[in-house]
């Protein structure tokens, strides 16, 4: 696809909420006509807050941002806010104008239509599901009919139909669209650029080509120049060793040291600003106390037909080192299942007492978010242990500093890595994982998958992420949609 003219600039931008930690420095970058961009970074970089700039949301400390005259914006955003979900459709679509809209419902019904989803009208957003949610989203900014359109995590919770869909809309897609997302695939179906943002430099750098070009450009980019100031730090050592013995020595000699010291504070000043590639969690254990007697048995669940609560038998026992993965198509009720059997109100679904329960909610609303990461994790413990907090939080690249933070103010992939945490010292006896994945940078999933591999405890999944699926050691497939 041809791209046109500069319709985005942002030039020399900083940001920061702590002046002593930049999400940006003086970053530079720009978005062409009909181009279709991936923002690239480790969890918490700040690839949303670039968003929030862009929407004007938030303001930089420093810099200009230039958008063409008349250029729109839309933005689809990773979870509904709180107070949209006591909308109905026709009211959340309404909201996306400043001024009353004229046949509406045509409108809304095209949008619904290219997001493959069937809605009533006056149906109340927080009675859908998440995959639901997701495709309301979209429809939200694609009703607008945006210039640039702004997608942050658009295939969280959507099944492969649903992706498949996205995708093939996005690849017809004749104007520009930026997007946030960790799947990798996905990505790489329709991009063809790559704006990185390094978390540790606060810069962006832009590059040219699909998503898996890019990621291996960057990989060699790093190696060249970890290999240059290797070089370079060699040198200066061999430099200060010789200072150290001149400047020991009288007359000429000491003269000769302080020249060389000058140098070699030259040659410092010149080593490359490395950038260093996302961080990966290391390998990490959940521990599960021995359990004998099964953990949960379901002999029913509840699932939606036609938007409407049916019973459907079953027979699934969960015991220790049994795996159970729960499939269907968006809006079956799966996460409403799992909500259900880890709350005991799944009539059903029978806990046996004493099992402790680890819960992943997709939309991490089980996490307080106005409490501190610490008290979170100290929460998480039978007997607190200040040391194995800390130690615990920095596996999941939640360092000392961060634990003073509250949870509302962590990246989405931040809170699903502290979820990951509190599991570590929880030491649960049944996981119930509600789209897991969600958020989570794809470096970080090998090594999830082998800690669930590894955990002793029993285990119900729902995730529509087929690639991590397959990693995991699965016992028992029920699909809810066959039943």
């Amino acid at each position: 696809m041809d791209h046109g003219d500069v319709i985005l600039r942002l030039s020399e931008i900083t940001f920061y909420y702590d002046h002593r930690k930049p999400i940006l420095d003086a970053a530079s970058f720009s978005v062409r006509e009909n181009a279709k961009l991936t923002i690239m970074g480790q969890n918490g970089a700040g690839k949303s807050t670039i968003f929030k700039l862009i929407t004007k949301e938030l303001k930089p400390q420093s810099g200009e941002m230039h958008i063409k005259k008349g250029i729109t914006i839309g933005i689809a955003k990773q979870v509904i806010p709180h107070d949209d979900l006591k909308k109905t459709v026709r009211e959340f679509f309404e909201s996306a104008f400043s001024e009353k809209k004229h046949d509406i419902d045509k409108h809304i019904a095209k949008v619904l239509d290219v997001v493959h989803l069937s809605a009533p009208l006056e149906k109340k957003l927080s009675a859908f599901s998440g995959g639901q949610k997701a495709r309301l989203l979209l429809a939200f900014a694609l009703i607008q009919e945006p210039d640039i359109l702004l997608l942050d995590e658009p295939t969280n919770n959507l099944d492969k139909e649903g992706i498949d869909h996205l995708t093939s809309f996005l690849v017809m897609y004749e104007k520009t669209c930026i997007v946030i997302s960790h799947d990798a695939a996905f990505l790489n179906s329709f991009t063809h650029g790559v704006l990185h943002l390094d978390s540790f430099s606060h810069k962006v750098t832009q590059y040219v080509g699909d998503y898996f070009d890019v990621v291996t450009q960057i990989s060699e980019q790093i190696e060249r120049e970890q290999r240059q100031n290797a070089r370079m730090e060699k040198q200066m050592q061999e430099q200060k060793d010789k200072i150290n013995f001149f400047s020991h020595k009288g007359g000429k000699m000491r003269k000769l040291a302080s020249k060389l010291r000058t140098a070699a504070e030259e040659a410092e000043e010149n080593i490359v600003d490395v950038r260093q590639e996302d961080r990966t969690i290391p390998p990490f254990t959940i521990a599960a106390e021995p359990f004998a007697l099964p953990l949960v048995e379901i002999t029913s669940v509840t699932i939606m037909k036609d938007h409407k609560p049916t019973k459907k038998r079953v027979d699934v026992t969960v015991r220790r080192r049994h795996r159970v993965l729960m499939t269907g198509p968006n809006g079956i009720g799966k996460s409403s299942l799992l909500e259900a059997i880890a709350n005991g109100t799944e009539k059903g679904a029978v806990m046996t007492e004493g099992v402790r329960v680890g819960y992943y909610r997709q939309d991490f609303s089980g996490l307080p978010m106005d409490k501190t990461l610490y008290q979170i994790l100290e929460a998480a413990m039978e007997k607190p242990v200040h040391q194995e907090i800390y130690a615990t939080a920095a596996r999941f690249l939640l360092p000392g500093d961060k634990l003073q933070a509250k949870a509302i103010e962590l990246s989405e992939g931040q809170k699903g890595l502290l979820c990951f945490a509190r599991f570590m010292l929880q030491k649960p006896t049944l996981l119930i994982l509600d789209e897991p994945t969600n958020h989570i940078n794809f470096r970080h999933l090998p090594v999830i998958a082998e800690a669930l591999n590894e955990y002793e405890g029993g285990m119900i999944l729902v995730s529509h992420d087929m690639d991590f699926v397959s990693q995991v050691t699965v016992n028992e497939t029920l699909n809810l949609g066959e039943l």
